[in-house]
This record gives structure tokens, C-alpha cells and sequence, in this order.
């Protein structure tokens, strides 16, 4: 059993802290920027739909989604972000569809387009992709950006089995992620996994073992931990709307999130506990608060209960 760090007073590792203490407590936000890109689960490339749970605009907020060009975007996410939580700094944060799925020419153009803006205010570069649109190429040129900046790739895990990643249409087996992630050994690139727990055919066990195959990967240093949310414009939404099938209430979910955070390697940051959708797009579960208000319910439980990060955590 490894000795667990000193955390912070919310037992788990959290993203808030960890960004105050690697920037000296001044206000880091992200700002999220839609470059535009596709996806090949849903060019045909590899299919069309995506994958059966996602609607991209379930995850990218309104004003992102309206905005015309990379720049206004970027100019007025900083703005709201100094008006409304007096941000002092910013990580640019390409979020919406796949945004490593185009050449590394034109990837470079549009990051180096992105950044240039009010950069002196900018300390991060944070990119979100598929296991299987990343590759040695652009591995490098994501570290081409370390030098100025703190880079971290964040990368769908989604889930460790195969036979849920076929049934979500996923378009990756688990053996792609695996091998993206080892093109991450030894790189100044932090790697952020993001994974969905409650697939209605998957076990609690499954689902807990997750995280053993989280751990196993030094390279892994950021986690999203986010709860099967059903959304309109999504496959699976048109199917539970026919059959509705059992999904997480809040108190399980978060049952689940105390038992898998002792589990989780203790120096990685948990930057999401959980996944929510605007309330125009949520079909279920809807919890009936707000996202603050979950986050505080997830909070006050983990600390009811004592929760630590790590503290069951086994190197093998």
C-alpha cells in the first residue's frame, strides 16, 4: 500500500488546487475554442453517427458553439472569464470533435494561430482527441509547445472493454488507446484520460477496474471521471426514449466514486468528477440540480466518508 501525499482538504486530488499551486494562486481558466474539426466516426471514415452517447454540442457550451472564428471565441472566453471569476490566465482549449484529425500542417496553422492570441496571458495548451488520430508526428508537435507552455493531450478512453467500445460505436478497440498512450513515455506532455461509467451492461467491477488500468500508466496524469448522461441528438437517446434503461441516480454514482477514488494512483488529478449536458439538451439522468450543486453533494460525501485518494492504492 503506497503512502498517500498530502492531498488538500477535499480527499481527492483535485484540479482547482492543483492549478493554484502550479501557477502561485493566481486565476487559471481554460477557454474553449471549436477549430472546426470532424471526427471519423462521423465522416465516414470510419463511420457516420459517432458514437452512440454523443451529441458534440451536449459538451461544448453555447457560446462557443455560436461563435465564428477561433479569435472571437478565444477574446470573449477571456473576457467572460475576467468579468465573472476574475481569471488572470488562460489554457487554450481545442474541446469539440477530434482536433488532432487533420495534418500536421494544418494542425500547426491553426495552434499556432490560436496561441498567438493575447499571449501573454496564455500558460496552457490543452487538445482533445481519439486514441487513433494521434501518432508520432503529432506527438512531437504538441511538444513542440512545451517550452512556453504546460500542453496536455486529453484522450477518450471511454471504456477498457471491447465489446462496450463496439457497442457504442466507439470506432477504436482498447488496444489503440493503449498503444497512443505509450507514444507518451517520457514526453513533457501531461495525458488526460477521460472515462464514462454506467454503460447498462457493464458491472460495478468492471466499471472498477477502470481504474487499475488507469494506474498502470505513469504517462497518465490528468483523469475526467464522467457518469452515462443520455442526450438529445445522440443514438442512444433515441433508443431510451423507446426503452428507457437503468442509469446512475446521484447517490449511486457517487457510492461508485468512493469506492474507485482510494483505488486511483494518489499524484493523478482528477480534473472531472463528473459529466453534465446544458438542460436544453439533458434527456436523463437529470439529478435536478445544478452543477455546482452536484459538485458540492459529491464533495460533502467523500468527505462524510473519509474518502483519501490512494489510500488502497496497490503498486504491482
Amino acid at each position: 500500500m503506497n503512502t498517500t501525499p498530502d492531498l488538500n482538504s477535499k480527499g481527492y486530488n483535485n484540479y482547482g488546487a492543483h492549478l493554484r499551486e502550479k501557477y502561485n494562486g493566481q486565476r487559471v481558466y481554460k477557454v474553449i475554442v471549436d477549430g472546426g474539426f470532424s471526427c471519423p466516426n462521423r465522416d465516414g471514415s470510419k463511420g457516420f453517427g459517432g458514437c452512440t452517447y454523443c451529441n458534440v454540442d451536449s459538451f461544448t457550451p453555447e457560446i462557443s458553439r455560436t461563435a465564428l472564428t477561433m479569435k472571437s471565441q478565444l477574446l470573449d472566453g477571456m473576457e467572460r472569464a475576467k468579468n465573472h471569476y476574475k481569471a488572470e490566465k488562460f489554457i487554450v482549449y481545442f474541446q469539440p470533435n477530434t482536433n488532432t484529425y487533420a495534418p500536421v500542417s494544418l494542425l500547426k496553422t491553426m495552434y499556432d494561430g490560436a496561441l498567438s492570441i493575447n499571449s501573454d496571458e496564455v500558460v496552457g495548451f490543452s487538445v482533445g482527441t481519439r486514441p487513433d488520430c494521434i501518432d508520432a508526428e503529432k506527438v512531437a508537435l504538441l511538444e513542440s509547445y512545451c517550452d512556453r507552455l504546460d500542453v496536455d493531450l486529453e484522450m477518450g478512453m471511454e471504456s477498457i472493454y471491447d465489446e462496450t467500445l463496439e457497442q457504442i460505436n466507439r470506432g477504436c478497440s482498447h488496444a489503440e488507446f493503449v498503444a497512443a498512450v505509450e507514444l507518451f513515455q517520457d514526453s513533457p506532455i501531461d495525458l488526460c484520460v477521460h472515462t464514462i461509467f454506467g454503460f447498462p451492461w457493464e458491472t460495478r467491477e468492471m466499471m472498477l477496474n477502470y481504474v487499475h488500468e488507469i494506474n498502470r500508466f505513469p504517462q497518465i496524469k490528468f483523469v475526467k471521471f464522467h457518469h452515462l448522461h443520455i442526450v438529445e441528438g445522440s443514438i442512444m437517446g433515441v433508443k431510451y426514449k423507446r426503452e428507457p434503461f437503468k442509469l446512475f441516480s446521484l447517490e449511486e454514482y457517487t457510492d461508485l466514486l468512493c469506492e474507485l477514488i482510494p483505488m486511483l494512483r494518489p499524484d493523478i488529478v482528477i480534473q472531472r468528477l463528473f459529466g453534465i449536458s446544458d438542460w436544453d439538451l439533458l434527456i436523463a439522468p437529470n439529478w435536478g440540480l445544478k452543477k455546482t450543486q452536484i459538485q458540492t453533494y459529491i464533495e460533502k460525501e467523500i468527505e462524510r466518508r473519509g474518502i483519501v485518494q490512494g489510500s488502497v492504492y496497490i503498486t504491482k
